[in-house]
């Protein structure tokens, strides 16, 4: 588990990314050595890492969230061909190992066979996809296990100016390669942007800043969830009555337990994800939070075994250890 400075240096990543190491120190009151230590450490054992991404609204491509049902020989080495593609997110082991839910980006206007090459592979039993329509939770609103160690007082001295409504713009020209390269390392230096745009490190600084006043590019951290508690994680599969969707969403959008909530085409249209302390924590969440709310039809709860890849971008170290979040 994490001590408290721990907590609180992902909690200041969460709110800034970008923030310099001084400032971050400054608010909790520690040497920027401490913090830089603690950095590094949390990188190497817990897994964190700051991610640039495009904003949701902004996204040039259909996100479907896809479901595989293999049998076991077949599932590790289709869900780890998967997590290497470029345009897969959130690869996960689900059901005991036997079912694969990534989230995959359709270029607008692309080839509308979803999965027209994904690797043929021997196993698969069974696929389904469904098109995400709206994120009630999701992207920079994360799950609050990692936003409980800060003051509003230290929230407030970190928190970066807010985009001006309806203000984002699409990417244009070297923005794409900027992108990439935030995906990879969302806290890489000016330099190394510099050289994966071809721009002055000037210009990249300016051009970022641009990206995330205009609400274009956020920042989001990656972080093993066990480690703050959250042993046990699943994807909730709901089909709700559409006049009772967005009040069923948006209720279980501001409960604790949850990191994701999403409408989706198909015969379940609600995906939410759970990430609760142990299998009683979420038997109690399924029964007397979720269970109690009208409109909910039908629920399938299927358990995540293991995270091949979350939002960034995979690197040289893609064989390093993965983990439930």
């Amino acid at each position: 588990m994490l001590d408290d400075l721990d907590r609180a240096v992902i909690h200041a990543l969460h709110i800034d990314g970008r923030a310099p190491f001084s400032r971050i120190a400054d608010v909790l009151g520690v040497s920027t050595q401490t913090v830089t230590r603690r950095y590094r450490r949390l990188r190497a054992e817990a897994g964190l890492r700051v991610v640039g991404a495009m904003t949701y609204d902004m996204h040039e491509a259909t996100r479907w969230m896809v479901r595989l049902t293999c049998t076991p020989p077949a599932a590790q080495s289709l869900a780890r061909s998967l997590a290497h593609r470029p345009d897969t997110s959130w690869v996960k082991l689900t059901s005991g190992g036997t079912e694969i839910f990534a989230i995959v980006d359709v270029p607008d206007g692309g080839h509308p066979m979803l999965l027209h090459d994904t690797p043929r592979r021997a196993g698969i039993t069974a696929v389904s996809a469904h098109c995400l329509l709206h994120t009630y939770l999701g992207g920079p609103v994360a799950w609050r296990g990692i936003t409980q160690a800060l003051t509003p007082g230290q929230r407030a001295r970190l928190q970066p100016p807010a985009p001006e409504p309806g203000d984002a713009r699409p990417l244009a020209g070297a923005d794409h390669a900027l992108l990439d390269a935030l995906r990879h390392d969302g806290r890489a230096g000016y330099a190394d942007l510099g050289a994966a745009t071809g721009w002055s490190q000037a210009t990249v600084a300016r051009r970022l800043a641009s990206l995330r006043a205009h609400g274009t590019v956020f920042f989001d951290i990656e972080v093993d969830s066990t480690l703050l508690g959250a042993t046990t994680q699943a994807l909730l599969w709901m089909s709700v009555s559409p006049g009772s969707l967005d009040h069923v969403a948006e209720t279980i959008a501001g409960h604790h337990e949850m990191a994701v909530v999403a409408a989706t085409t198909g015969p379940t249209n609600l995906l939410a994800q759970a990430l609760c302390t142990g299998p009683a924590d979420l038997h109690r969440y399924l029964t007397q939070r979720l269970g109690v709310l009208d409109g909910i039809q039908t629920l399938e709860t299927a358990p995540v075994l293991e995270t091949l890849k979350r939002l960034g971008t995979l690197g040289p170290a893609a064989g390093a250890p993965r983990t439930r979040r």
